[in-house]
């Protein structure tokens, strides 16, 4: 398909690559015989890297069928993380490499997760807005804590470290927002 046909969330190939199109800003230069380009900003599939290219409005790119299935965090085999389909309950298992930065996130049970595939193979996930995780390590609230908004480092039962108000204490279970890595309230 050419660039102008191109819309946020296509799938596409590009220098042998797969990359999910995420936004896009179109540019027709001012005066005579100026072509429209258009910038995508892609992420590679699996692995979520990020690339901005450029291409004229005739630019040819292969269009990837893309299939997204709802899917439930099951349990890790080994590195790999297995999600099962919601519907047939398919195993997808995916790799420390497709699942990425999102590897923190990722708690027992976690439902609304989408795993996206190629030709039946399983190569990113998708998770949910926001995760409930479990505090596992804070310092104590400070006397006065809760008249100040100061944040404070709070280790999470997924390894990850997030900042969290100070009237956060361990064993509590907190929000987590899964674009952002930011703390997005109590949870429970």
């Amino acid at each position: 398909m050419r660039a102008s046909e191109i819309k946020k969330g296509n799938v596409v190939e590009h220098n042998g690559a797969v990359y999910q199109i995420r936004d896009i800003e179109r540019s027709a230069p001012q005066g005579r015989g100026g072509n429209v380009r258009f910038r995508f900003t892609m992420y590679s599939v699996p692995g979520g890297n990020k690339l901005d290219a450029s291409f004229d409005a005739d630019d040819e790119l292969r269009e990837v069928d893309l299939t997204r299935r709802q899917a439930t965090f099951s349990y890790k085999d080994g590195d790999a993380f297995v999600f099962l389909d919601d519907e047939d309950y398919t195993p997808y298992a995916l790799d420390p490499d497709a699942v990425g930065d999102a590897a923190g996130y990722i708690v027992d049970g976690l439902g609304g997760c989408y795993v996206a595939l190629i030709d039946d193979a399983p190569v990113a996930v998708q998770l949910p807005a926001s995760v409930a995780i479990e505090v596992v390590d804070t310092p104590p609230e400070l006397k006065g804590g809760t008249a100040t908004k100061r944040p404070k480092p709070a280790r999470l039962a997924t390894g990850i470290e997030i900042m969290v108000p100070e009237y956060i204490r361990t064993g509590e279970r907190v929000l987590v927002n899964t674009t952002t890595g930011e703390y997005a309230g109590r949870a429970d």
